[in-house]
């Protein structure tokens, strides 16, 4: 049975290879295309730049107020930001935006399950145990 160093393992060429290729065929899947194109979408629509802006802003003020232990404000901030929330969720772009971030997380995890799977099946076999 051949024996590899952390180094050869890391640098194996072919698992590179196919690691590239992998990612590659995941880069060109419907699930990113559709991504990148609401995020081009989001990124050039004014009024939902204008909601997350507004929503950072009030996220440092809240965290302004924390320090000066002013609850109430914190509270009066914290339901402004749950409106602006509200407002940006309304827009149907940012929800298949966000949709498509769940596809790809999914499609990514599914990828890493079934490597994991298939591995884990060789190395018992390879050891020997059943």
């Amino acid at each position: 049975m051949a024996h590899y160093t952390n180094t050869e393992l890391i640098v194996r060429e072919d698992i590179l290879a196919k690691a590239k290729e992998l990612a590659e065929l995941i880069s060109t899947s419907n699930e990113v295309q559709f991504f990148q194109k609401a995020e081009v979408q989001i990124s050039s629509n004014d009024t939902i730049q204008v909601l997350i802006s507004a929503i950072k802003k009030k996220q440092k003020e809240i965290v302004a107020f924390e320090s000066f232990n002013n609850a109430k404000m914190v509270d009066k901030i914290e339901k402004e930001i749950v409106e602006l929330q509200d407002q940006l969720d309304s827009i149907p772009i940012v929800n298949e935006f966000r949709q498509s971030q769940e596809d790809i997380n999914y499609l990514l995890q599914l990828v890493m399950s079934i490597i994991r799977d298939t591995v884990s099946d060789k190395v018992a076999v390879e050891t020997g145990s059943k």
